[in-house]
């Protein structure tokens, strides 16, 4: 078995979620999860099929999204697992629950705008996520001045009154 870092290839701006589900019919069912929770919404999925055809299957409501999903999909070559960009001014806090309670939907490993590399173990069956490096690592701990900025910044964006 080997360990390869497969790295989410992204705008710096673009929120994405990485998961794993377990049926074909996940596209279908985060597709109409994602049009009736956020109206509207752009975003992009692709699935990678673990049985079967072994296709990468995609929907979505926006051209460049939803070939930024396909692109990261087969980069990642995992079964079963998706990936969904949101578009520019879409954030995961908007879906992330609604997509939890998706059936197929056995797993989240990461939602996120940060630099992202996958861990993946390949065997002579195939691929699977591990896990994710989200980010870098911290520097030090808050200060009261960054317990400020926080606060105020959470309020500036309108997640708290």
């Amino acid at each position: 078995m080997n360990l390869i870092s497969v790295t989410i290839e992204k705008p710096p701006e673009i929120n994405f979620i990485l998961g794993q589900s377990h049926f074909i019919k996940t596209v279908e069912d985060i597709h109409e999860m994602m049009i009736t929770t956020v109206p509207g919404i752009k975003y992009g999925l692709a699935f990678n099929e673990a049985s079967g055809k072994c296709l990468v299957r995609t929907s979505g409501t926006d051209a460049e999204m939803i070939a930024l999903a396909q692109a990261n999909a087969l980069a990642l070559g995992a079964g079963h697992s998706f990936i969904l960009f949101l578009g520019e001014g879409y954030y995961p806090i908007n879906v992330l629950n609604c997509l939890k309670a998706v059936p197929e939907v056995c797993h989240i490993f990461c939602a996120t705008a940060n630099p992202t590399q996958v861990i993946i173990a390949e065997s002579e069956q195939g691929r699977g996520i591990l896990g994710v490096i989200d980010g870098s690592p911290p520097v030090g701990v808050e200060g009261e001045e960054d317990v400020a900025w926080r606060k105020g910044f959470l309020r500036m964006i309108g997640y708290k009154a």
